[in-house]
């Protein structure tokens, strides 16, 4: 893969725009269809949010100044199009945020595109308990494997508030898969 600095040269370009963009889907949609998946939960809404995140990305390419790296700021994109897809599904369903994570847990279970196991469920459900914050970094963390200071760029926080999320939510993910 080209460098990132070169992506971005090609993407602002309109001569290079459609091969670089081409480039960058290629390059970024499964690791983006994961984080968004692991948000929203449901195969069939991930695709909807992952290309409504490359749209964002391709419209505001131009915008790009490059102070952080391309990936922070397409899973900054993601992140946030997954958290607004799931409150305007909540307003339209007329139930709370938390009725909707729980929802769409027990939609999971029939969901012919979940491939885990019953460990895997229970994982998600205590997943689906923590705040907002710390479900975001826990997925980041444990299974993007992604460093604090990634982090940090993606959801514009502290290391130190980071680490400290993080803590939090493993200690409620062990606490809920002991208690169930």
């Amino acid at each position: 893969m080209i460098s990132e600095e070169l992506l971005v040269e090609q993407l602002q370009s309109s001569s290079t725009q459609a091969r670089a963009f081409e480039m960058l889907i290629n390059a970024y949609k499964e690791k983006l269809y994961w984080h968004i998946r692991r948000i929203v939960l449901n195969h069939d809404d991930t695709d909807d949010v992952l290309q409504n995140t490359f749209i964002k990305v391709f419209k505001n390419i131009k915008n790009f100044k490059g102070d952080s790296k391309l990936y922070s700021w397409m899973y900054r994109i993601a992140t946030n199009e997954a958290l607004t897809f799931l409150k305007t599904k909540s307003r339209k369903l007329g139930i709370s945020d938390a009725e909707t994570q729980e929802k769409m847990i027990s939609s999971l279970e029939s969901d012919v595109y979940f491939e885990g196991d019953k460990i895997e469920l229970a994982l998600q459900k205590a997943i689906a308990t923590l705040p907002e914050k710390q479900k975001l970094v826990f997925n980041m963390k444990y299974y993007q494997e992604l460093k604090y200071d990634e982090i940090s760029d993606i959801l514009e926080t502290s290391v130190g508030a980071l680490k400290a999320s993080y803590h939090l939510a493993v200690k409620k993910v062990e606490s809920f898969l002991k208690e169930n």
